[in-house]
């Protein structure tokens, strides 16, 4: 069969601006696999970070990517994407290559494409683990009304009391990324209530929060290391009320959209997240959050740069990606 296709893999480092701290990480550098598909005179692109806590790094990205760059270069679709690669960075940036590419070649917009109809979207600013003065001055320094806070097991109330004393008018969401016991959970969870928090993201480890079947939680809970994908979704419908769509876990756009009927279908909430990343990474995300009630996309600011043609924020609202950056 003749190749047509012009396939290219790098890994990119991109800077962050400060450290950034979660639960038991700090990232200075996000090592960045970019993907480049050309075909008959059109580019798709695509770019993911990886799932840190599955141990995946720009050398393990870069690897799974070259495993499947000759049925690429041979026409290889989303759908054969999937039985090729397992859910992951390399295969969500070449998904989201391919609904690009497909987009340049039809001359349709990734809206066109997927039926769903871009609205203004409002992100959460992130607001990163650090002492109670510094969390509460970095919110009241956010351009927007919703704020995602990062705690751990120490100190999470007087961290979280001290956000909400300097942005009493924000709706305030927390991430503990797996830092907390139950029984802390059982304790904190309605003082959080008493301090107006709307969600309480991964309060406990991925295969550790069996104890929440059956718990009733004041503060809706979201489900993000503890549902990967549409496979991993019936043990986290007994556990949690929201479900956080992340295109690095799902393995990309297409995967994401079927793990959001399925929660959707189910009465759940959604929530799109990131692994932090560029305006090209925010692009395929903002077509999931077009079906959020949480949106986390705020990933360009932790960035000492950003791609051409980037996303921008108006008080947190984003603006609709430009054709020229992707979709």
């Amino acid at each position: 069969m003749t190749t047509t296709r012009e396939v290219q893999f790098s890994v990119e480092q991109w800077e962050l601006e400060s450290p950034f701290r979660i639960t038991g990480h700090v990232f200075h550098i996000i090592d960045m696999l970019h993907v480049s598909i050309r075909d008959n005179g059109a580019e798709g692109r695509g770019e993911a970070a990886g799932v840190y806590y599955l141990n995946e790094t720009g050398e393990s990205l870069l690897a799974d990517a070259e495993s499947v760059r000759e049925a690429l270069e041979l026409g290889a679709d989303r759908e054969t994407l999937r039985l090729l690669l397992p859910a992951g960075g390399a295969r969500n940036a070449i998904d989201c290559a391919l609904w690009d590419l497909e987009a340049k070649l039809s001359g349709r917009s990734i809206w066109d494409m997927t039926g769903i109809e871009p609205e203004p979207t409002q992100s959460f600013f992130t607001v990163g683990l650090d002492t109670p003065e510094k969390m509460a001055a970095k919110a009241l320094s956010l351009q927007s009304s919703k704020i995602k806070v990062k705690l751990d097991g120490q100190n999470p109330l007087e961290c979280i009391t001290a956000v909400r004393g300097a942005r009493p008018d924000a709706e305030i969401i927390v991430d503990v990324n797996q830092g907390w016991s139950f029984a802390q959970l059982v304790d904190l969870a309605p003082q959080f209530r008493e301090l107006n928090i709307s969600m309480i993201e991964q309060p406990l480890p991925r295969g550790a929060d069996e104890e929440l079947e059956g718990y009733e939680s004041p503060v809706p809970l979201c489900a993000d290391e503890s549902c990967l994908t549409t496979d991993e979704f019936e043990q986290a419908d007994r556990r949690y009320q929201v479900i956080n769509i992340k295109l690095d876990k799902t393995g990309g756009l297409t995967e994401a959209l079927d793990l959001a009927r399925l929660a959707t279908s189910r009465g759940k909430d959604l929530m799109i997240g990131n692994m932090v990343g560029t305006s090209l990474g925010m692009a395929t995300g903002s077509v999931i959050a077009q079906l959020c009630r949480f949106v986390d996309l705020d990933g360009t600011l932790y960035l000492t740069s950003d791609r051409e043609h980037p996303m921008t924020f108006d008080q947190g609202y984003m603006s609709r990606p430009e054709s020229l950056l992707w979709g």
